[in-house]
């Protein structure tokens, strides 16, 4: 789907199509005073934009929609995988001190725990390892497995799930990331991160498609 803003010719169409549709392409051109021909390209236009539809024999009809319900639209088909990250994960053996300095490294805010399947174990926010840099415990010799967030409590994704979706439940559990996880059997293996991050730049991707 095709956001765009539409030239005065293209609101006239969609004016006429409104007040009388399902119309033709021959008489909207015949009450625009224009050929057929000329008003092809902008009927096409609006009928990928999705403001109009058409079906055969019957003529062109107004969808009801909005610019701001096709905007919501499009980005209801973006899935996950069109944005997801590489993901950042550590071993469930990894002390906490090592996994601190991957996440300063790699300037992430959340760390993956696998084993060494690359299955999902854990999950490492910021504030797991500032609680745990808080106590009096040596970090070189505390693996993140004692710290970590377990399941059932990890929250994830696929990535064939919708961008939306996925946005809703990082606001909802008020966190800034999830693994991109596949399915194997009862286990999960890691092969993305989703991030809000991720959510600006399909955004921003959206609006530049109407610039």
């Amino acid at each position: 789907m095709i956001i765009i803003e539409l030239n005065k010719r293209q609101e006239k169409i969609v004016e006429i199509v409104k007040e009388n549709g399902p119309i033709t392409g021959e008489h909207i051109a015949d009450q625009l005073n224009l050929t057929r021909a000329t008003l092809r390209p902008d009927l096409a236009i609006l009928t990928m934009a999705g403001y109009l539809d058409a079906r055969p024999r019957v003529g062109y009809y107004y969808t009801g929609k909005t610019s701001l319900q096709l905007v919501s639209d499009s980005i209801k088909k973006i899935t996950v995988k069109e944005y997801q990250s590489i993901p950042v994960v550590v071993d469930k053996n990894v002390s906490v001190y090592d996994a601190i300095c991957t996440m300063f490294l790699e300037d992430v805010g959340t760390l993956f725990v696998v084993d060494n399947s690359s299955i999902l174990v854990g999950v490492l926010s910021r504030k797991d390892l500032l609680r745990a840099s808080l106590g009096k415990q040596d970090l070189t010799t505390l693996p993140v497995n004692i710290i970590m967030t377990r399941m059932p409590n990890i929250t994830f994704c696929e990535k064939d799930d919708n961008v939306y979706e996925v946005a809703k439940i990082l606001i909802e559990k008020q966190i800034d990331a999830v693994p991109v996880v596949k399915r194997n059997g009862e286990q999960l293996e890691v092969i993305g991160r989703f991030t809000k991050t991720n959510i600006t730049k399909a955004l921003v991707d959206l609006i530049h498609e109407d610039m």
